[in-house]
Parts: C-alpha cells; sequence; structure tokens
C-alpha cells in the first residue's frame, strides 16, 4: 500500500521535487509543485512569459518531448519572508553534445508561496545558459536602469 502524500512542509522540499521531476520527465510530479493560482509564471531561458497552468504545462510537455532535462540546483540563495520564499538558484544542466556530456549552467529564480497545500512554486525565471560558471558578485557595482 502506498503511503500518503504530505504536503511539502519546506520550500526546500519543492525545490527538491520540482528539479526531481524536471530529471525525470514526471509532468504530473512536476505540476504538482505548482500552486493552484492561475496567475503562476514561468520563463524560460530566452522564452516568452507563460501565465497560467495551461501555459506552463504545456511548455513543460514540449520540454519533456525531447526527454528529461538533467538540471541540478546549485550555489542556493534563500530570502524567505513569512509565507514565501525566494530561490536564487545556478542551474547546472548536463548536456550531450557530438564530444560528449557537456555542462551548461543558467541562473534561475524560483519563488515558493506556502499554501493550504504546503509550499508550491509560484514563479520560475530562468535566464540564458552560459558554458562557463557565472560568479557571483558580492562587492557593490554601479547599476543603470
Amino acid at each position: 500500500m502506498r503511503k500518503p502524500k504530505l504536503p511539502p512542509s519546506s520550500a526546500d522540499d519543492t525545490e527538491t521535487a520540482f528539479y526531481d521531476a524536471l530529471q525525470n520527465a514526471d509532468i504530473e510530479r512536476l505540476m504538482a509543485c505548482w500552486a493552484d493560482d492561475d496567475e503562476i509564471v514561468c520563463v524560460h531561458p530566452g522564452g516568452p512569459r507563460l501565465v497560467g497552468h495551461a501555459a506552463v504545462r504545456a511548455a513543460f510537455e514540449a520540454l519533456f518531448s525531447n526527454g528529461r532535462v538533467m538540471a541540478q540546483p546549485e550555489k542556493v540563495r534563500r530570502l524567505d519572508a513569512g509565507a514565501c520564499s525566494v530561490h536564487s538558484v545556478v542551474e547546472r544542466v548536463s548536456v550531450m553534445s557530438d564530444d560528449g556530456p557537456q555542462h551548461a549552467w543558467v541562473v534561475a529564480t524560483n519563488v515558493y508561496a506556502k499554501t493550504a497545500l504546503g509550499w508550491r512554486m509560484v514563479a520560475h525565471h530562468a535566464s540564458p545558459g552560459s558554458r562557463s560558471e557565472p560568479l557571483d558578485v558580492l562587492t557593490v557595482q554601479p547599476v543603470l536602469h
């Protein structure tokens, strides 16, 4: 008999489940990580802003049509604020090239909200990838916006 599925008790639990679902191309488990809110948002590297369950699901289904996504979060930085948790991660993505397995790095932001069903993802925003591991800049730099 299967054990009943418990709600994720932390944003970290949901993040672990999200990346596990990516690595196993499991659309049902991946979508179970998302909040039931129609305003969820996902931006894949270089892609448009996807809003709502149908758009997010369709994008991941298309992604999974090419197989699983070997992405592993590294260098996680967390900002917890009560019922909201923001994670800035560096995703190490394994890809197969003509020269064998290679790595690419993607900087992503995952936002989680504590709901009645436990911690759920409400936003995932990933930057275009790079062949070199991104560095963290810890000194103040002038920023123009």
